[in-house]
């Protein structure tokens, strides 16, 4: 049978595996394997050469029996319903795992961000929250931003909403920028997040990582600022970040052996995370095609990308020295590329667990917005390095306790979560 990439067939077949384990009841299983809403819906947007096109939305709410669903908004031209449902169910494991009171949900469009122009974005940024306003609010759907959104975009949803609430509403969005409802940190605390958690691992596996490299998919904003924290907070190295060529309209990897200066990357980077590839050569570093990051001889690697990245065929390129992947994409890795990891000893720190820190500072902005109120940098970076430490030292406990896989340690607490708060609520 072929390897399946469908990202919802992926989120299903992780589920169930746990599901099993844990002796979920069938009803329990087969509300859980589901979203509870689903929204698809029309956005037209007047462009600028004066035509008239229309744009589909999406928006799932998997789970909210712990809280408000939390999610991010993809503009993205491969988004599709079943991506958005699998991004949604991982959203509801990782607010568990992390013990934030939200739920799961996720929403995108199907466009790629980069041939909008200003208006244009801005346009279809307060047609996708007019078409679902009645769905969202701080107590019931609180999106945020994801691959091809930003900070500026919330901000404009965030207004949008707003308007029609007939008040000033900024816990309806998080990533919002700062100066206009949102949080210092929660640029870095996805990267950051990462790093916490590779940290944490690498005290497990008794590695020093002051001797260890690391290679890394992709260079949006998880990217770098795991990148950076590898290097600035671990004192490791990055050899290796692939990335999209939106010229070359392919995948491309930026490498060095001596290791990369993550700071200069970032400055020739664009907001969508495609390093120009003239000033990367001008420094001295080899541009190699879109799967090099696999192929480095490195200690780590850092999928921070989109999913299904690691499949059956792909970790067949990966070094035999590498010893943990830490996942800060959602999805990155198939069941047949688990199996290799498990055969090969490879430990593995699970999506919802490892990116966890994206969602744990949208929630710190949340609570932020209802006090109007708002925290330094350092007391964010500081609560975000107690919350996911005090996670990993939680899955890590169970995997070691029960002889499970790290992704599965991370299922079971996080359904255990969900399934308890479903009780509570009488739902069950």
């Amino acid at each position: 049978m072929s390897e399946t990439t469908n990202a919802f067939q992926i989120a299903q077949a992780q589920f169930d595996g746990v599901a099993a384990q844990l002796g979920l009841e069938p009803h329990v299983r087969e509300i859980l394997r589901w979203p509870r809403r689903e929204f698809k819906f029309q956005i037209p947007v007047r462009m600028d050469d004066g035509s008239q096109q229309v744009f589909f939305g999406y928006r799932v709410q998997h789970n909210d029996s712990r809280g408000p669903t939390k999610g991010g908004i993809r503009f993205h031209a491969s988004e599709t319903m079943d991506t958005v449902r699998a991004l949604a169910m991982w959203m509801t494991w990782k607010c568990a795992v992390a013990e934030i009171p939200l739920g799961g949900g996720k929403g995108g469009v199907a466009v790629d961000s980069a041939t909008l122009t200003i208006r244009e974005k801005e346009h279809l940024c307060r047609g996708w929250v007019a078409a679902i306003h009645k769905n969202l609010g701080p107590r019931i759907d609180v999106p945020a931003p994801d691959v091809g959104t930003t900070a500026q975009m919330m901000g404009w949803m965030m207004d949008e909403y707003s308007k029609l609430a007939g008040e000033y509403t900024p816990g309806v969005i998080t990533g919002k920028p700062v100066g206009g409802g949102g949080s210092l940190g929660r640029r870095e605390a996805t990267g950051y997040g990462v790093i916490y958690t590779v940290r944490e691992a690498m005290k497990h596996l008794k590695m020093d990582s002051k001797k260890a490299s690391a290679s890394v998919q992709g260079f949006g904003n998880v990217a770098q600022y795991a990148s950076r924290g590898f290097t600035e907070q671990l004192g490791g190295k990055v050899v290796c970040v692939s990335y999209w060529d939106r010229n070359e309209k392919a995948a491309l990897s930026v490498v060095s052996p001596k290791g990369l200066d993550i700071a200069f990357l970032q400055s020739v980077t664009d907001e969508y995370g495609s390093i120009l590839k003239d000033k990367a050569i001008e420094a001295g570093y080899k541009i190699e095609h879109g799967d090099a990051w696999l192929e480095q001889d490195v200690d780590v690697l850092i999928p921070a990308a989109l999913e299904s990245q690691l499949t059956g065929q792909t970790v067949q390129k990966i070094s035999d020295k590498v010893k943990l992947v830490a996942e800060g994409a959602n999805g990155p890795t198939t069941p047949e590329a688990d199996e290799h990891f498990k055969k090969n000893n490879i430990f593995v720190i699970p999506d919802f667990l490892c990116n966890a820190g994206g969602v744990t500072v949208s929630y710190f902005e949340g609570v932020q917005n209802d006090m109007n109120y708002y925290w330094a940098l350092d007391e964010v970076l500081q609560r975000l390095d107690t919350k996911m430490t005090a996670a990993f030292e939680h899955v890590l406990e169970v995997a070691e306790r029960e002889k499970a896989y790290m992704r599965d340690a991370a299922y079971m607490v996080a359904i255990g979560s969900v399934v308890e708060a479903m009780e509570l609520r009488g739902w069950l």
